[in-house]
């Protein structure tokens, strides 16, 4: 028996979700270390972590995996940290700046233009540079914790989770816990590895955890605590529920339409400590 290897997230929207993991209670049965969502899908990928809090188009990418149930990062609508920002009005937009950190979000970006924006853009990987990103494209988007800090008055921005749910009428799901299912093996034989990240989740979304976490993250972030605190409680959603999995599923068969998928994911998720395999389509 050994430790299962966790790759977590260094954002903000995470910190609710390793409450349990960060302050040891989960005794010696986990090891943890933060990256960028891209990375977490490349140490599944690699065998270099066991569970990692992935983005959900890479998801498709990587055999063997095991969703944990109902723990997500989503949003019912605005999510603010997810970003397309630009000098110019949406139909001048003819590049596309794409911030390397995140799979999900570069892959919604291209979704909502084919489907619904209009074709015909060019898209560019870089480094998540605003100033950098507008001198050689006319719009960049910009996730995570950086596009909290943006001054949204500068600019023309999308909210690409506020405009997936205006014309879609879903929420948008961008990560979840995944596990390997060859680890689990290696791990303890009575470990509930979905009741513990359940719990984990639970546990920070307590009032006492949503301040402590508002507290150490202002500083971090440069939000203050209340704005701390309405980010978590108000634009992101941690559970993967059933109309998260109906816009997850929407997802796939737009990316899978643009031909950014290969085809439609089989979703197979881990329940009480066992492996549950089914195949889950759009209805």
């Amino acid at each position: 028996m050994r430790p299962l290897r966790i790759s977590a997230i260094s954002y903000l929207n995470t910190a609710p979700l390793m409450w349990d993991l960060e302050r040891g209670n989960c005794g010696r049965d986990f090891e943890t270390e933060y990256t960028l969502p891209s990375a977490c899908a490349a140490a599944l990928r690699s065998g270099a972590a066991d569970i990692g809090i992935i983005p959900a188009f890479a998801y498709a990418g990587i055999p063997g995996l095991v969703i944990v149930p109902d723990v997500a990062i989503a949003s019912l609508g605005a999510v603010r940290s997810i970003l397309l920002i630009s000098n110019k009005p949406l139909d001048d937009v003819r590049s596309v700046a794409l911030d390397t950190s995140s799979m999900t979000s570069v892959a919604l970006t291209r979704v909502l233009f084919e489907k619904f924006w209009g074709g015909g853009r060019q898209f560019r990987a870089m480094a998540p540079e605003l100033d950098r990103m507008l001198e050689d494209c006319d719009a960049g988007l910009i996730i995570g914790d950086p596009a909290l800090r943006i001054d949204r008055g500068r600019y023309i921005t999308f909210d690409l989770a506020e405009e997936w749910h205006r014309l879609t009428g879903k929420p948008f799901v961008f990560a979840f816990w995944a596990v390997r299912k060859d680890a689990l093996r290696e791990a303890r034989p009575d470990l509930d590895v979905a009741a513990v990240f359940q719990q984990s989740r639970d546990h920070g979304l307590q009032p006492a955890a949503l301040e402590e976490i508002a507290q150490v993250w202002s500083p971090r972030t440069g939000l203050s605590p209340a704005e701390v605190k309405q980010y978590l409680t108000q634009n992101i959603h941690y559970y993967l529920d059933a109309e998260c999995l109906a816009g997850m599923l929407l997802f796939f068969q737009l990316a899978t339409d643009c031909g950014l998928l290969a085809g439609m994911p089989e979703l197979n998720f881990l329940e009480l400590a066992r492996i549950v395999a089914g195949s889950v389509r759009p209805g």
